[in-house]
């Protein structure tokens, strides 16, 4: 805060130069190396990403914090550029190059192989596609490779040990291409505003790329690609460009004067609400959300680093520089530890025991961090890798011949190790097999009918199956069918087993949308009792689910069953069907959801689908459900009986 500001007094404008307000951003005036309050931005963007992977229910719009660093970066480096360009007369391509090598390469060095050996030793899932991740990690290429993969950032079902190096491949995509497109700017114009437009235009353009071709129901690809998630760099490169003309982007006017405060309130709460409300599974957060966290990160930039401030202060404090010098580590090791200490520490999501190891991997990210931070990164960043190096051999050296080859030996052993679980990774997880082979078991079965032609005009109610005479009482297995997705095949052995010659119709990768065509295809021949478990991708369709009940009609048993999964959709997906089932006599949850807290066990490392044992509570929860409504038509108590785990 300056000193007119705490005054309560509003500082006089700041002379304007002689230079034209449109001046030459090639020759902006002489700035301190550091750019304040940048730091406290970082924190505060990987503390949201932070949140949102440790459980994304706490901040649903955290992976916006992605964005934040986006702008930041986009600002950042054309400002370095700029300068450079402003002291020397030209941009030393590869020293600038190198430089970043030098910024990020030992980090990420040091990460890869420890995520890894650690993933090989906590649970082998977590390798499917390490390969390939690797490979894209160290070409920084993660998010072509991914897109190209059919991964899926938002609704992936088999977690993914590198998944979160997608962003680092963008911004070093941009660290490589950009210098050489801003000689070129520069050479076409030196008129501040007609750069900082050439780089807004550019941003928008992706934006408007990442509404034109998104998909609802897969937003990676223009999640990932570089194309369509170019705003924030180019937002952050436009701001920089009009930083660094004499009027430092329009602010020595007395109409910033008056509203410079406004618009630092305005930006953070726009990102504060963005952040807590947005959802990466509504269109509108790819079809403007993303653009306007970005406009309002640009905001908060210039705002920061314009002038000493409330604000810049906040950002300024020693915690927050502390955890933005550091951000980079942070967000390198935090996907791969979380990954690690989910499967080392099962807990149930909602339980205290759960909060704890989400606490626990947040100090064991922030440690990893700090010493690759302090050991690796400061001393290549300082003395170059040669240079680094040689430091390095020198003190392995004071350390005594034993020592130094016990060293030596170590990384010799995680050097094999490495290349030997790369070379033995799995190329499927156990879930995806497990699936599998109860999918070929269920192929099996009475196959579903193929879907009857529907008149025109004719609606869900009117080609509703037949119903059968009224009848509340509990239903034997073979009086009911159970259609779904992979949660159903995951437990279709257990549900045989609590309910004998139940018809199963089930198959991974299915959506609610499919719900609708099922039972119309079983016509007349659908059961007096339907279970429907869909929802694992994609979530709650509510229109599709509505046109299912309507389609079985309020005579049968209906049982939906709840979700359950680490998605930030979760609870919103659960109230739906609540709300759907309202209303309906002939409906009820089996909630199998709230029939994982407090246990652990209970799920595969993917932390969806059921375990051996999760699948029996799943199924009992389904059972349980039928006997709830049996009860609550009939008025007649029912009693289960015990079954032994077989």
């Amino acid at each position: 805060m300056s000193t007119t500001e705490a005054q309560g007094t509003r500082p006089s404008p700041r002379p304007l130069p002689s230079a034209p307000p449109d001046g030459d951003p090639a020759r902006p005036r002489a700035r301190t190396s550091r750019l304040p309050g940048l730091d406290g931005l970082r924190a505060l963007a990987i503390a949201a990403v932070l949140v949102f992977h440790l459980d994304a229910s706490w901040l649903p719009g955290g992976f916006l914090g992605v964005d934040v660093f986006f702008v930041v970066s986009g600002f950042l480096i054309t400002t370095l550029l700029l300068r450079e360009r402003a002291t020397t007369g030209s941009i030393d391509l590869r020293g600038f190059w190198t430089r970043r090598a030098r910024r990020l390469l030992p980090a990420l060095l040091l990460l890869v192989p420890s995520a890894v050996l650690l993933a090989r030793v906590s649970e082998g899932d977590l390798l499917v596609g390490v390969g390939r991740q690797v490979l894209g990690a160290l070409t920084f290429t993660s998010n072509w490779l991914e897109v190209s993969a059919g991964s899926d950032y938002f609704e992936a079902t088999t977690p993914q040990l590198l998944m979160n190096l997608w962003s680092l491949a963008v911004e070093e995509q941009f660290y490589l291409l950009w210098p050489l497109a801003l000689l070129v700017l520069l050479r076409t114009s030196r008129r501040a505003v007609v750069l900082a437009a050439t780089a807004a235009g550019l941003g928008l353009t992706s934006a408007l790329l990442m509404a034109l071709r998104l998909d609802p129901d897969a937003p990676t690809r223009v999640y990932f690609g570089t194309d369509t998630h170019l705003v924030g760099l180019m937002l952050g490169a436009a701001l920089a460009f009009a930083w660094a003309a004499p009027h430092r982007a329009w602010t020595t006017t007395p109409h910033w004067e008056r509203h410079r405060r406004t618009v630092a309130v305005a930006a953070l709460a726009v990102l504060a609400a963005l952040l807590a409300t947005a959802s990466e599974t509504s269109p509108w957060t790819f079809r403007g959300g993303i653009l306007l966290a970005s406009v309002a990160t640009t905001a908060l930039v210039l705002v920061v680093v314009e002038r000493p401030g409330r604000l810049r202060a906040l950002l300024e404090l020693p915690l927050a520089r502390w955890v933005g010098a550091r951000s980079y580590g942070i967000y390198l090791w935090h996907w791969p530890v979380v990954l690690v200490v989910a499967q080392d520490l099962p807990e149930a999501r909602g339980s205290t025991a759960y909060v704890l190891t989400r606490l626990w991997a947040l100090v064991v990210t922030v440690a990893a961090a700090d010493l690759s931070y302090r050991l690796v990164e400061l001393p290549v960043r300082r003395r170059g890798f040669r240079g680094a190096a040689r430091e390095a051999l020198r003190r392995l050296r004071g350390l005594g011949t034993r020592t130094a080859r016990v060293v030596w030996g170590v990384v010799a052993v995680a050097t094999v190790a490495t290349v030997v679980v790369l070379l033995t990774a799995p190329d499927r997880s156990s879930t995806e097999e497990l699936i599998t082979a109860n999918e070929a078991a269920l192929a099996g079965q009475d196959p579903a009918p193929a879907p009857a032609p529907r008149a025109p005009g004719a609606d869900a109610a009117t080609a509703a199956p037949a119903a059968p005479a009224q009848d509340w009482s509990m239903p034997e297995g073979r009086e009911v069918d159970v259609l779904g997705d992979s949660m159903v095949v995951g437990a279709s052995h257990a549900l045989r087993y609590y309910l004998p010659k139940v018809r199963m119709d089930a198959k991974s990768n299915r959506r609610w949308s499919a719900a609708p065509g099922l039972v119309e295809a079983r016509g007349g021949s659908l059961r007096r009792a339907v279970v429907l478990g869909f929802g694992t991708n994609a979530g709650t369709d509510a229109q599709a689910v509505r046109r299912a009940l309507d389609a079985i009609g309020p005579e049968r048993m209906v049982v939906l069953v709840t979700l359950h999964g680490p998605f930030s959709r979760i609870e919103s997906d659960n109230a739906a069907l609540r709300d759907l089932a309202a209303g309906r006599p002939n409906v009820v949850l089996a909630d199998w959801h709230a029939a994982l807290a407090g246990t652990n066990g209970q799920l595969q490392p993917d932390g969806i689908h059921p375990s051996l044992e999760g699948s029996h509570l799943y199924a009992k929860t389904v059972r349980a459900a039928l006997a709830e409504l049996s009860e609550r038509r009939t008025g007649r108590p029912v009693t289960l009986r015990a079954l032994p785990l077989p």
